[in-house]
């Protein structure tokens, strides 16, 4: 199968190519939080009525709040996603460092905009000889993290020739100390935000860019008026405000990682990145290990650009923990694959 090579999450696509899998799946292809916010109660006036200005300006403010962001240098979104394709439209650097390996729909979006990528490891080694920088921050898949003055530097170098730092931090919530967010607004910086992966809520859409003047109302004009729903936005104030569960959470996530890692460590594994989120591992043979592991319903994800690595998500229970555990053992045919 090649759609799992996109995007994780595709279960009903990994059900009909492995049909004799053990049920239900354990979904482990994705870097989303495996316990959502649970206060996702919403209002009947949410659903029946058009969001207003204050319901986009209290989930604004709830977020500039918990990311210690200027509360006016957030534009809300349907999601990071669309952020991603739409700031092509927007601005138009004509050469760009872009970290690498990274989430592949930037290389996708620039690429068609007709842009000169400089894929590199080292994107900030480049910075000086490119109109703008491309990195997630902490990195998918593999976790890297930049310094934050670094990254300060960099922007304000690029900010002086007219270019841009655009950081995609999705997964910043795990690491919110080192988030440029309070810098948000600052000249020549863009920051991209998702609220789905840590809260656990990807199907609720929304996210967020953090940018200058211009470019925040060219974006506004973009997204129209009503850009995130009434329900995402009445969930999001509230779980933006919940200081005590996201804190509960980022102990939690982190417990659970370390349990993974020894599930992955005591199989041979080698554990070479990766976030409180997913873990980034490498072996001789990933392909094969992602086919024993989806025989066994457990759906990881892998890569087009390698054929050594895997993305392993955070499995969201003890069954599920111990399914990994089962489906790793030498009775599955692993032991002799090529660590």
């Amino acid at each position: 199968m090649s759609g799992d090579l996109i995007h994780g999450g595709a279960v009903d696509a990994i059900a009909a190519a492995f049909p004799e899998a053990t049920k239900p799946w354990v979904d482990l292809s994705t870097g989303i939080n495996p316990w959502p916010y649970p206060n996702t109660d919403v209002s009947a006036r949410a659903l029946a009525r058009l969001p207003t200005q204050a319901d986009q300006d209290a989930c604004r403010d709830a977020m500039a709040s918990a990311l210690k962001a200027p509360a006016q240098s957030i534009v809300l979104a349907p999601g990071s996603e669309c952020l991603i394709r739409l700031l092509p439209d927007l601005i138009h650097p004509r050469r760009i460092a872009l970290l690498s390996p990274t989430y592949g729909d930037h290389a996708k979006a620039w690429s068609r905009a007709g842009a000169e990528l400089v894929q590199t490891d080292d994107p900030l080694r480049v910075s000086s000889s490119v109109d703008a920088v491309i990195l997630t921050h902490p990195n998918n898949p593999d976790g890297r993290r930049f310094d934050p003055e670094a990254l300060e530097e960099v922007r304000q170098d690029l900010a002086a020739r007219g270019g841009w730092l655009i950081v995609d931090e999705a997964f910043a919530d795990l690491i919110p100390e080192q988030s440029l967010a309070p810098k948000g607004g600052a000249d020549g910086l863009i920051i991209l935000r998702s609220f789905g992966k840590f809260f656990g809520l990807a199907g609720l859409r929304l996210g967020a860019c953090l940018a200058p003047d211009g470019l925040r109302n060219a974006l506004k004009d973009r997204l129209g008026a009503w850009p995130v729903s009434g329900a995402a936005l009445e969930i999001g104030t509230r779980a933006y405000a919940d200081f005590t569960w996201q804190a509960q959470t980022r102990t939690r996530l982190a417990e659970a990682a370390d349990r993974l890692d020894l599930i992955l460590h005591d199989a041979g594994f080698e554990q070479v990145g990766g976030t409180a989120l997913f873990r980034f591992i490498i072996t001789k043979d990933a392909y094969a290990v992602f086919e024993t592991l989806a025989r066994a319903g457990i759906y990881t994800r892998r890569f087009a650009w390698s054929k050594t690595h895997l993305r392993v998500g955070l499995p969201g229970s003890s069954e599920a923990e111990a399914r990994l555990r089962a489906a790793l053992t030498p009775s599955t045919g692993l032991a002799s694959l090529p660590r």
